[in-house]
């Protein structure tokens, strides 16, 4: 099992260094060329990339299989790394949370490096394109299958590196190389906490090994994994794009649409919310930590689902949607939903992947990105507009498609925490608030110890209340901008001189394939009672969502030729600027340090090069000085000669 586990991680990195290393040359070989509508393009490195990740699918694909018959936790180590202090166990860790993400990764990578074959045909630099993807999907598997805290680092700082080079693909354009630079030094600043989290979590438990610091979480001292928890926290709000760390993910959208398919949906925000769901133990020992990840949440999820819901280009609605959905799992996260947070993670990254690739088919075809240029395109691209309706429909929870069953079971979870949350017990002891599906059944058990319980120390009522009401207002507001896109793109009359027609099949049958999964993950869910939606949150969740999309539909419905958004009126620029958190840190931290580094600049260039150069142009003029008698007249050096012996002889006859 575990060497399965590392050939579906390896196959990826040996695509990589395959197509970096003879991916040109194929192409010159076979004479790489436009494929046009029906044929596919030859590009002698599309079956490096593809080949070894559908490979790894298949693996994959064993490996959930093998767990899924028979449940349970299996590790193996290569080697291990004696530091002097903790150990480092370079090894893997297959279990069911593991197998199941690394399928979804596997498919998704898949799905990308196909799309991507015919969305980069002509590119120059496709070979390091697709090399970087295939590294890429290599990282996020280390970081799913990863049995040491300090091996999933490394996973983890190899996705940010390849995000940089990704994101920044066309870097003779302005745009791209800002936001790759931004999406590395915002995501860095997280990292930093990380990596010291790590450090501290590692130091006490007295091993980096998950599976141990898992077991011991509960028998830790409070401050040390409180403080573990919140400094882990910093990176996860990096990766996954939550307050007040997220602005560099809608920048992020200057990268190429399969890019951004794969970012959102699959690896690198995902990891964020997979570590918390790996690691959950750690924070329930910890609830503080918990009670500051739902106080983000809600404000990543309400503040981008406005966010989005006022946004002209279509990637950026896309954008803020992955923001405020990402926001929903680490909710779930927080009031103990593990297993509901986790199964969004997976239909997310499903539909998240289709809307990413089917807005792919639209730019394609329309030449932009802005809403504003769409309209009618239903007629022309059929296959599209019908993955693009699953996918849009799964994001805004109607039922029975796959995002309907992974928000209501957070929603559920939320609900109970609120209404059924305990008090603080008079010896200070916390009360628990059981999640659904929990084996206890309630009230105070003071003889239980942390590590012993199998629900969360309850939030606090406040906190719980926020984070219940925060998504239900977040499911009308995904309901409405989900519905707005929607319609300003596949309805109304055409608003474009371009011919409206489906992109290359490459494109629109990865599309097609994978509105699939998006439609039926959902029922995979319904073995797990706290996955199974019940009548009361489910009922109210789609009350809220017809309330979302009717809004939506009324005001564009008004005028098919206007943008909904105008009903907004004088919040939309400041729903439109995502209440301008990006202008702020312009003025509180990037003026500040830029007018630093000028000050800095000149001391050096005043103070410091001064001393420097001064220094070498007195040493040059004492040099020069030197050099008079050494002037290489032989006359001259006679003539010192004699005059010091003259000298000298005087000198002994005076004294003397």
């Amino acid at each position: 099992m575990i060497w399965l586990a590392s050939l579906v991680a390896l196959l990826p990195f040996l695509a990589a260094f395959a197509g970096m290393l003879f991916g040109p040359s194929l192409t010159r070989l076979l004479g790489g060329g436009p494929g046009g509508r029906t044929a596919p393009p030859r590009n002698g490195p599309a079956l490096i990339a593809c080949a070894p990740i559908a490979v790894s699918l298949v693996l994959s694909a064993i490996v959930a299989f093998a767990v899924w018959r028979a449940p349970g936790e299996r590790t193996g180590v290569l080697t291990l790394i004696e530091t002097g202090s903790v150990p480092i166990r370079v090894g893997l860790q297959v279990d069911g949370l593991s197998a199941v993400v690394g399928l979804m990764v596997c498919c998704v990578a898949l799905a990308v490096q196909v799309y991507s074959v015919a969305y980069m045909d002509g590119d120059r630099r496709y070979s390091s394109y697709a090399a970087f993807i295939s590294v890429f999907t290599a990282a996020m598997l280390l970081v799913v299958y990863s049995g040491d805290l300090l091996v999933l680092y490394a996973g983890w700082e190899v996705m940010g590196i390849c995000s940089y080079f990704l994101i920044g693909h066309h870097w003779e354009e302005r745009a791209n190389s800002r936001a790759a630079v931004k999406a590395f030094l915002v995501t860095r600043l997280g990292d930093v906490g990380f990596l010291i989290g790590v450090l501290v979590l590692g130091a006490g438990a007295g091993t980096f090994e998950i599976r141990e610091i898992v077991r011991s979480a509960g028998d830790l001292p409070d401050t040390t994994v409180t403080a573990a928890a919140l400094l882990l926290l910093a990176g996860v709000a990096g990766k996954s794009a939550q307050f007040p760390l997220h602005t560099w993910l809608p920048d992020a959208m200057a990268g190429p649409t399969p890019i951004s398919a794969l970012i959102h949906a699959a690896t690198m925000v995902a990891a964020g919310v997979y570590v918390v769901a790996r690691l959950f133990p750690v924070f329930e020992a910890a609830p503080a930590a918990l009670a500051a990840l739902g106080i983000v949440a809600v404000i990543s999820m309400v503040g981008a689902a406005c966010a989005a819901l006022a946004q002209d280009d279509l990637k950026r609605v896309l954008a803020y949607s992955t923001i405020s959905q990402l926001a929903v799992m680490a909710a779930g996260l927080a009031v103990g939903a593990d297993t509901a947070a986790v199964f969004h993670l997976l239909t997310h990254g499903a539909f998240k992947a289709l809307l990413f690739l089917a807005a792919g088919c639209v730019i394609v075809v329309a030449g932009s990105n802005m809403l504003a240029h769409y309209g009618g395109l239903r007629r022309g691209m059929p296959v599209t507009f019908w993955s693009m309706t699953v996918g849009s429909a799964a994001l805004a929870g109607v039922p029975p498609l796959s995002g309907w069953f992974s928000k209501d079971s957070v929603i559920e979870a939320a609900q109970h925490s609120a209404l059924h949350g305990g008090e603080p017990l008079a010896d200070g002891r916390p009360r628990l608030a059981l999640v659904p599906g929990s084996a206890l059944d309630g009230g105070t058990l003071p003889s239980l110890t942390r590590s012993e319980l199998a629900a969360v120390y309850s939030l606090p009522g406040w906190v719980a209340w926020l984070i219940y009401l925060g998504l239900l207002l977040t499911v009308a507001l995904t309901a409405a901008y989900a519905t707005r896109a929607w319609l300003m793109t596949f309805f109304g009359e055409p608003r474009g001189s371009y011919e409206i027609r489906e992109p290359s099949r490459f494109m629109s049958w990865t599309v097609a394939a994978l509105a699939v999964p998006a439609a039926i993950l959902g029922f995979f869910g319904l073995g797990a009672e706290e996955l199974r939606p019940h009548a009361g949150p489910a009922l109210l969740s789609v009350l809220l969502l017809a309330a979302g999309a009717g809004a939506a539909f009324l005001l564009w419905n008004r005028d098919p030729a206007l943008d909904p958004a105008r009903a907004l009126g004088p919040v939309r620029p400041l729903f439109a600027r995502a209440f301008f958190v990006d202008e702020l840190y312009e003025r509180t931290i990037v003026r500040p340090v830029q007018a630093a580094a000028r000050h800095i600049v000149i001391l050096d260039r005043r103070r410091v090069d001064a001393a420097v150069t001064g220094t070498g142009r007195a040493s040059a003029r004492f040099g020069e000085m030197l050099r008079v008698p050494q002037n290489g007249n032989a006359q001259s050096y006679l003539t010192g000669l004699l005059a010091g012996v003259v000298v000298i002889v005087a000198g002994v006859v005076i004294f003397l």
